[in-house]
């Protein structure tokens, strides 16, 4: 198969190294336009800040829900077509997206944006299964670590990007993500090859491309259920950093945004290490099993450390080691990966990203929901950290279901 063959080639690196480009590209357009969106927002909405509020949560809930629906679908389509032509075709949309919502006259055009923005967001389905086709299975993990790694660096250098940008105007961001978008779509044209072979594909099937169907889908691998059930409560667990730490350290240690600013630009950077880095040196070492759970105790020690720590300092040792939890995930990724064949990547991947986002949907309803609680009058005592208690207490659910699954996962050869 030509995915082996390029394995087995000098030109896996190479390769590897466009499709960390292509991701890192993406993401860095979307970081662009992070610090700016909630202001233009609030333009459009007439100044009025709480109308701004309600609309911005209904925008990124829109975004996960389009995800939820599409990630299969896309998938799916990978499988049947290759990874190529999905992600080139999402890079496009993505692109003009970017452009809609820059020249968005009122708010509903912006609605109509994000539902654009979550379809085509939905590319890191294909991405995540290209990864899986052209890595063998000892480097998967390390190289599924790549996406942390894009992630990292693309909300380092994107806010920061988009911040400085938004001084010309808010709308100039968008301009940029998507002059950068369409860059990327003719980086992709030109230099990133096809991963998938021709006798490896299979069929479109809507029974598969949707998120009901490819959840039943997966039942079909017994071994592989435990481990998106795994999958699902690490994200929602998860959902606690973006929906209440600027809510929970303004409360508990007064930061100001440039604090939180930092606090941020300081997880991209130990994202970027961990999961780019040292994820490919210590996932083989320790084994995609004990890598899943030594990343998930350690998940669950720092979550419950960042709910009961008292001063603001601590915050920063904590973010630093709490990090290596990172290996987690791409351990995990690697291990769902190994037990399907080539031709049903798209389909698992498709799943897994539906998984996600509808932990997006449903985690922050959850984390904001139990934070906003238990700093209210209602409560006789104050538990400022109880969101995250709540998470350290699904990372170690996860970490049992990771256990359960791990008796039954036999791998497939598809490497």
């Amino acid at each position: 198969a030509w995915s082996v063959s390029v394995r087995e080639s000098g030109w896996v690196g190479f390769i590897e190294a466009n499709i960390f480009i292509t991701l890192l590209l993406d993401i860095l357009g979307v970081g662009l336009i992070i610090p700016i969106l909630p202001k233009l927002i609030e333009e459009l909405s007439g100044g009025n800040v709480s109308a701004a509020s309600h609309a911005f949560g209904w925008l990124a809930a829109l975004y996960s829900m389009m995800q939820f629906i599409c990630a299969p679908v896309l998938g799916s389509l990978s499988d049947r077509f290759g990874r190529r032509p999905v992600i080139l075709g999402s890079l496009l949309g993505s692109g003009f997206d970017y452009l809609l919502l820059a020249l968005a006259p009122t708010l509903p055009w912006f609605f109509l944006g994000r539902i654009i923005a979550g379809i085509t967001g939905a590319n890191i389905t294909a991405a995540n299964a290209y990864i899986a086709d052209v890595s063998p299975p000892e480097k998967r993990a390390a190289n599924f670590g790549l996406v942390g790694a894009a992630f990292g660096l693309g909300f380092i250098i994107g806010p920061a990007m988009g911040g400085w940008l938004g001084h010309y105007g808010l709308r100039v961001p968008f301009y940029a993500a998507a002059g950068l978008t369409f860059l990327n779509w003719f980086y992709g044209l030109f230099v990133l090859p096809e991963s998938l072979p021709r006798d490896q594909r299979r069929a479109f099937d809507w029974k598969r491309a949707n998120p009901v169907g490819s959840f039943v889908a997966l039942r079909r691998h017994p071994e592989l259920f435990g481990l998106t059930e795994t999958y699902f409560l690490i994200g929602l667990a998860h959902q606690v950093f973006p929906a209440t730490w600027v809510l929970y350290t303004s409360y508990r240690y007064h930061w100001t945004s440039g604090e939180v600013g930092l606090s941020l630009a300081l997880v991209g950077v130990m994202a970027a290490i961990v999961q780019g880095v040292l994820a490919g040196r210590i996932i083989p070492k320790l084994g995609e099993r004990r890598a899943i759970i030594v990343g998930l105790t350690n998940a669950t020690v720092f979550l419950t450390a960042y709910g009961l720590a008292t001063q603001g300092w601590i915050i920063y040792v904590l973010l630093v080691i709490g990090s290596f939890g990172g290996i987690a995930m791409p351990a995990l990724q690697a291990l769902v990966s190994r037990c399907v064949p080539l031709n049903e990547q798209g389909a698992v991947q498709g799943a897994l990203s539906s998984l996600g986002s509808l932990a997006g949907i449903l985690g922050p309803l959850l984390a904001t929901g139990l934070f906003g609680y238990f700093i209210s009058d209602r409560v006789p005592v104050r538990v400022p950290g109880a969101a995250f208690f709540a998470s350290a207490l699904l990372i170690f659910a996860a970490l049992l279901l990771a256990l359960r699954a791990f008796r039954r996962t036999k791998p497939v050869a598809n490497g």
